[in-house]
């Protein structure tokens, strides 16, 4: 469990190690032009300089000069949210012998319309951690937006990095897999299964398999089919974003409401292992909301209930065959991949 003295511990000397190996909680401090930054709203946004600073041993600051860029899609867009993700671009000399050392380019996932639902969403990944190392690792901060332009100064927000996909794919002894469509079947079972799983679990669908989104593909030596590593859970039931809400084309009235979006199996017992495995985390998935102090009552007692919901499905014969068989109705929507909702 990420319990009060981790969560809320700062970085320190005895946790100056590699960025994703703890769950300490990292102060930064972006200055520069951050609001010329925060305007970038078009594809090809630029790089702009600013400095990262963070208290590191002896609770001395350092500061690395870094390139950061707005990033994303739907994020991006200037009536979604007042602050876009970011792309934080380190020079490897620069880096060097900082917390941030033998980063390249990594995600920073900032406040869109409220840092509550940074959290929410920080701890869906944190779940599939708990599910597969085939996943990306995070790491929660608290960030303060330094611009001597601005009018007013910024408070420190939540934040969040996302781990590199050359990093998170190393780790498992994989590469990326780029520029090949790949149908869900083509994937390796298991993995694929714990990942429906898990984003069936959440209440996220804004996820395809053979468009890539929100969806990376690593690959072994060893031959076998490749795996899907999910990302990019702000709109799922389980975080709850005020601006989530399932496409048109899925029919359905909200987040809230799962749908299980893997493809047709007819032989049920082909879930046994991943239902195992589920039910095997159940209490390490529980323990990441219960009394965590980043969450108010309110959301931690929702978000229980809304897990006993997916316990109670997945345990039960008749409405696991009847959510999971879905992708098997002719007349569903089980047919619709995200991604300009292309058919098969």
């Amino acid at each position: 469990m990420l319990g009060l003295a981790v969560m809320l511990s700062s970085f320190s000397a005895a946790s100056q190690t590699k960025l994703f190996e703890n769950d300490d909680l990292v102060e930064i401090t972006l200055s520069g032009n951050i609001t010329e930054l925060f305007k970038d709203r078009a594809n090809d946004s630029p790089y702009r300089e600013v400095s990262l600073s963070y208290k590191g041993t002896d609770n001395i600051v350092v500061t690395i000069p870094i390139k950061v860029k707005t990033r994303g899609h739907f994020r991006k867009q200037k009536g979604v949210c007042k602050n876009p993700p970011l792309l934080l671009n380190f020079s490897e000399e620069a880096s060097k012998n900082t917390l941030f050392e033998k980063q390249d380019k990594i995600k920073l996932v900032t406040p869109c319309q409220g840092e509550k639902f940074v959290v929410r969403e920080y701890l869906a990944y944190k779940v599939y951690n708990l599910v597969t190392p085939k996943s990306f690792k995070v790491r929660l901060v608290k960030i303060v937006f330094d611009d001597p332009t601005a009018k007013t100064p910024t408070e420190s927000q939540f934040g969040f990095f996302i781990e590199e996909e050359e990093q998170m794919a190393k780790r498992n002894s994989s590469t990326s897999v780029d520029g090949k469509i790949v149908r869900p079947e083509q994937t390796d079972q298991n993995d694929f299964l714990s990942m429906a799983m898990f984003e069936y679990m959440i209440g996220n669908t804004d996820w395809s398999v053979q468009y890539l989104q929100n969806i990376k593909l690593i690959s072994d030596k060893s031959g076998k089919l490749p795996s899907p590593v999910p990302y990019d859970f702000d709109h799922a039931g389980i975080v709850g974003a005020p601006y989530a809400k399932p496409a048109n084309e899925l029919q359905m009235s909200s987040v809230r409401e799962r749908r299980y979006r893997g493809y047709c199996i007819q032989e049920m017992n082909q879930f046994t292992l991943v239902i195992e495995k589920f039910n095997e985390k159940k209490s390490e998935f529980y323990n990441l909301y219960k009394d965590n102090p980043l969450l108010d009552d309110g959301y931690i007692k929702s978000t229980l209930r809304f897990l006993d919901d997916f316990y109670k499905t997945i345990n039960d014969p008749k409405r696991l065959k009847f959510e999971f068989q879905y992708p098997c109705d002719v007349n569903g929507t089980g047919n619709v991949v995200i991604k300009g909702l292309k058919k098969n």
